[in-house]
């Protein structure tokens, strides 16, 4: 049956059996559309919320933003109309991606901070989560001692109904002392996470890349190969994890060039759709860096390219490559850079 044919009760209940991706999107936003068009503010709330969650885990952030702006709307407008865990905990989804927009001010994003802890406070639950939040936050910025000062805070509090999981908080932290380029300090808060004592959907999926550079560097590269394969299969098809593929991408470009290019591969379609810039950004650099890499040798490639990508007739020219995805790269850099009032991002492209 044609999805505008199908009725919101028949689009739902397909939607709630399919796993995550573009396809069950498609059927939400369909519900949408038809609970809009009857008017049901109820129906509407329902079919968001699953576009919210769907977006925040399979690379739809910006279905996500677009879906939650509207529910905030009608939570504020009917009060006790909605539920005020579900909401609260999503907004922790929100603001998990708001950074990788730079067109989002920093301002906008600071009021959103101080709306969420307005909104736990109303609720009974402390700062902490806001602290947590702000630490993230301060991190995505490139401002690192800030987001130590709010670590700090969050550490020194109880956790309460609205903390993340323990493993995603390891995670944050695991993240957070990889930006600072502290190796063994990154090593030493992922053991918990790598030794499987602290695990959850997406842990230790978004752990492991984070802690293949910090073990090549320190001359642990069997390690870092059996990690690196572990968590590939981990992330594996899901498209919310192109950072993570891009950082596989950055290891395998040492370690196995041949092996980034087929990961590379798998993924570059995907990519050119993907909602989220920064993700974008990262795995452009580290595609950047492969071709680099990969012009270096004497043999030729032929780089298999979607149909209609601007470079499908130089994919046998792998210099020319590493110049487009660094050309891309630093275009999102810059922007996020000029929002953010530092050269942060700039200066870790270059790095790579």
């Amino acid at each position: 049956m044609n999805l505008t044919e199908m009725s919101f009760e028949d689009l739902m209940e397909e939607a709630y059996g399919m796993p995550g991706g573009k396809a069950k999107m498609e059927l939400l936003e369909q519900a949408v559309r038809v609970a809009d068009a009857a008017g049901d503010i109820d129906q509407g709330y329902e079919a968001r919320s699953e576009i919210v969650e769907l977006g925040s885990f399979h690379g739809y952030p910006m279905k996500t933003l677009v879906a939650f702006s509207w529910q905030l709307g009608q939570y504020d407008k009917n009060p006790g109309r909605f539920d005020d865990y579900s909401l609260l905990w999503s907004y922790k989804w929100v603001l998990d991606r708001i950074t990788a927009f730079a067109d989002i001010s920093r301002v906008q994003i600071e009021n959103l901070l101080e709306d969420m802890k307005a909104r736990y406070a109303a609720e009974g639950y402390s700062s902490r989560t806001y602290h947590y939040y702000r630490a993230h936050i301060f991190a995505e910025f490139g401002e690192l001692g800030a987001s130590q000062a709010e670590w700090d805070i969050v550490q020194s509090m109880e956790r309460d109904g609205m903390s993340d999981c323990m493993a995603c908080e390891q995670h944050h932290l695991v993240e957070f002392l990889a930006k600072r380029g502290d190796d063994e300090g990154t090593l030493r808060a992922a053991e918990p996470i790598l030794n499987g004592t602290m695990s959850c959907s997406e842990v230790p999926h978004v752990t492991i890349s984070k802690v293949l550079l910090p073990l090549l560097r320190l001359g642990r590269q069997k390690e870092a190969d059996k990690l690196q394969k572990k968590g590939y299969k981990l992330i594996k098809g899901n498209r919310d994890f192109l950072y993570h593929q891009g950082e596989h991408i950055g290891y395998l470009t040492l370690t196995d060039p041949v092996k980034a290019l087929e990961v590379f591969e798998e993924y570059i379609a995907s990519s050119l759709d993907h909602e989220n810039p920064a993700d974008q950004m990262i795995f452009n650099a580290y595609s950047a860096k492969l071709f680099r890499r990969l012009a270096e040798e004497s043999i030729r490639f032929q780089v298999k390219l979607p149909a209609g990508h601007p470079c499908e007739h130089q994919s046998e020219d792998v210099a020319s490559l590493a110049k487009h995805f660094q050309k891309l790269a630093l275009v999102t850099a810059e922007k996020l850079d000029k929002r953010n009032g530092n050269v942060y991002y700039t200066e870790l492209l270059k790095q790579l």
